[in-house]
């Protein structure tokens, strides 16, 4: 009942913004996936909507629905990597957006209130085979490729294991299949591209079958890892700037978008500098960035946690892990005799730590970052030095990242999703400068009793 109502809730925001009511859906392979997606379905016809279903699908499979079914609202059912037993739904009204705070506010106030708009009209079609027009999609934009590549496609049981290794042999890629069967027990490890259980499958694989190259997909296809042919895992901001060089020379004067927990690199890289590449770094979460690369026409937006969205003439400015599966492939075609690790090695050396988190309770947690934030500006105004130097930046879309002289810089932001803030530090100097970073900022912090202990730290 309590889906059934989710459905009617986005049936009448559909109603409440003007939106043509015509939505695709889809669901992954969880033991219950598709009778939750039944229960939305009913909810959203008794609002009104004309339903569209695809089947089993990813979650870009869904947004690329939006487009190829000509249906402006999308409603996904997925928990993504989460264990089985979770659930939840992607949606959006405006193609290829998902909902952000104040579309998600508003549906929670129509949910909990019962303010439900039922309507006449409601309509309910089955898609089949929707999954071979989304794959021959994705075909059709990637340029074929002039080197043999034999590439580990893991899927960790996920969803993605029904799609990405077709999508890869497709192209002529030679796949080593590594945990493709859908199982929704995740009996090796976790499928999600940040799980360093997972990295750590597709590294052995890679060097037991020398592998030029391994990918890791997310539980529903939207994000997507690499490790390099020495096992060595490249973390998604890197692998950005990687492929911001590779499409920078294709496309000189680009924008591009990233989250602040991501490498300095994307604003000091000469390379990057040289094809005239512009960086806007802006606020952590998905439905932010795929907004935001939208609002400024940016070729592409890289978020930290492997969510990479690509606008035309690459993709359609949604997140989708096998199109980020192409993008790399392309940039190692482009580069002929330069294997992953090199081109990894070209970047300049940064010291970067993990995402570190300190407790810190949800009522009080954006109160501490407005009052770390106003700490750090008074120390600039003051012009007072933090880690030894003069603070040079302060980027504040998103908590606040402080940068010094050297580049050096440090993030304090309240998690969206738990009772924690998230610290992250970097240094393209040293890493003495990156503990000098953490041990300022962490000063700064440690100024509000409210700040608990990190669950990690360097």
């Amino acid at each position: 009942m309590g889906v059934q109502a989710l459905g009617l809730g986005i049936g009448t925001l559909v109603h409440e913004r003007g939106v043509r009511p015509d939505i695709v859906t889809g669901h992954d392979f969880r033991a219950y996936s598709s009778s939750i997606k039944l229960a939305l379905i009913a909810g959203m016809q008794a609002a009104g909507l004309r339903v569209k279903d695809i089947g089993l699908a990813l979650s870009p499979m869904a947004y690329f629905g939006q487009f190829a079914l000509d249906c402006p609202c999308v409603a996904m059912v997925t928990a993504s990597h989460n264990d089985n037993g979770w659930t939840g739904v992607k949606m959006g009204a405006e193609r290829p957006m998902t909902f952000g705070p104040d579309e998600m506010g508003r549906l929670k106030e129509i949910v909990l209130t019962g303010a439900f708009q039922y309507r006449s009209g409601g309509a309910y079609e089955y898609v089949p085979d929707f999954a071979e027009t989304y794959l021959a999609d994705l075909k059709s934009r990637a340029k074929p490729l002039t080197r043999k590549l034999k590439v580990v496609a893991a899927c960790g049981n996920g969803t993605a294991g029904a799609f990405a290794p077709r999508l890869l042999e497709s192209l002529g890629v030679e796949v080593v299949p590594l945990d493709v069967a859908p199982d929704w027990t995740f009996p090796r490890y976790n499928p999600n591209p940040e799980d360093m259980a997972m990295l750590h499958a597709i590294a052995e694989a890679v060097k037991e079958t020398g592998a030029d190259v391994g990918l890791g997909f997310d539980g529903d296809g939207d994000r997507c890892g690499v490790v390099d042919e020495e096992g060595h895992e490249i973390f998604a901001d890197k692998i950005g700037v990687m492929l911001a060089r590779d499409l920078g020379r294709l496309h000189p004067d680009a924008t591009f978008v990233v989250d602040v927990k991501s490498t300095g690199l994307y604003a000091s890289d000469p390379e990057l500098q040289r094809v005239g590449a512009r960086t806007d770094y802006w606020k952590t979460g998905h439905s932010y960035i795929k907004r935001r690369v939208n609002e400024l026409s940016a070729l592409a937006g890289f978020e930290k946690s492997g969510h990479f969205f690509f606008n035309e003439p690459i993709g359609r400015g949604y997140d989708d892990g096998l199109l980020t599966a192409i993008a790399v492939l392309e940039m190692l075609d482009r580069n002929p005799g330069r294997s992953m690790a090199e081109l990894y090695r070209a970047l300049p050396q940064t010291w970067g730590s993990p995402t570190m988190s300190p407790h810190c309770a949800d009522e009080a947690k954006y109160g501490v970052v407005d009052k770390v934030t106003a700490r750090f500006r008074a120390l600039q105004a003051a012009g007072e030095p933090v880690a030894g130097q003069r603070i040079v930046d302060l980027v504040t879309v998103n908590g606040v990242r402080v940068t010094a002289e050297d580049g050096t810089w440090g993030l304090v932001r309240a998690s969206s999703n738990k009772p924690e803030l998230v610290v992250v530090v970097e240094s393209p100097v040293s890493e003495a400068r990156l503990r000098a970073m953490f041990e300022a900022v962490d000063a700064v912090l440690r100024q509000n009793p409210e700040v608990g202990a990190y669950n990690q730290t360097i």
